[in-house]
């Protein structure tokens, strides 16, 4: 799917395709790639996420710009998302380290356990969803929570964007745990630091999927569409 995605992005990129230009049929970009449709399809969806196409129901997909500039999860874009995460996230993971029940620790440590075994990503996203919600029930202000709820469907879209695209899931492992870890040991800096790193490391991943691809070759086996 990367390959695919690579693909067609570079030919937008570099003018093949331009903007309020129809891409090829489903049909015809399988052939010519030499991939399934459900590839194609999951390639499809990240164009349109990082706002390069837009599908229109019985007419097929155009292209609507030629560069990336913000995708967009959900309701909301990634620069809008990570701001409210930055201010959200990082102070609740300071309060739950100083008001976390030993309910939540257990909570919070089988959430940890289940994200490590799971190597479906459609499952791990779930628990990655449930896991930043149970840091926010850890601070004991129901505020909190509810704003993680809010934006849960665009928190889903992009954990699974960057672990398809960006390799994730270890690394956002590690980072859980750290979180985790600082939340048992009760220190509030620590837990503070360990958010802002998981959340650094995800702009990180994001900025480098965005980047420009223009020398981005076909995919193996398949031919210039």
């Amino acid at each position: 799917m990367e390959a695919v995605l690579g693909h067609l992005r570079a030919a937008i990129e570099r003018g093949a395709y331009a903007v309020g230009d129809k891409l090829p049929s489903e049909a015809e970009l399988c052939r010519s790639l030499e991939v399934s449709r459900p590839v194609l399809r999951e390639a499809l969806r990240a164009l349109q996420t990082m706002g390069l196409t837009v599908s229109r129901t019985g007419k097929g997909t155009f292209v609507v710009a030629n560069t990336v500039e913000d995708p967009t999860f959900g309701d909301y874009a990634a620069s809008d998302l990570l701001e409210v995460r930055r201010h959200v996230e990082i102070p609740v993971a300071g309060y739950a380290a100083v008001r976390r029940t030993p309910e939540d620790l257990d909570h919070l440590a089988h959430l940890l356990e289940r994200m490590e075994q799971e190597t479906d990503t459609t499952s791990w996203v779930a628990l990655d969803t449930l896991f930043h919600l149970a840091v926010a029930q850890a601070a004991q202000n129901p505020v909190f929570r509810r704003v993680i709820e809010e934006i849960r469907d665009a928190l889903a879209r992009q954990s699974a964007f960057l672990n398809e695209l960006g390799g994730r899931r270890e690394q956002s492992n590690r980072e859980h745990r750290a979180i985790v870890e600082a939340l048992m040991d009760g220190s509030e800096p620590d837990a503070v630091e360990a958010m802002a790193h998981h959340l650094d490391r995800v702009e990180t991943t994001l900025t480098d999927i965005v980047r420009p691809v223009r020398a981005a070759s076909s995919p193996e086996g398949g031919t210039d569409a």
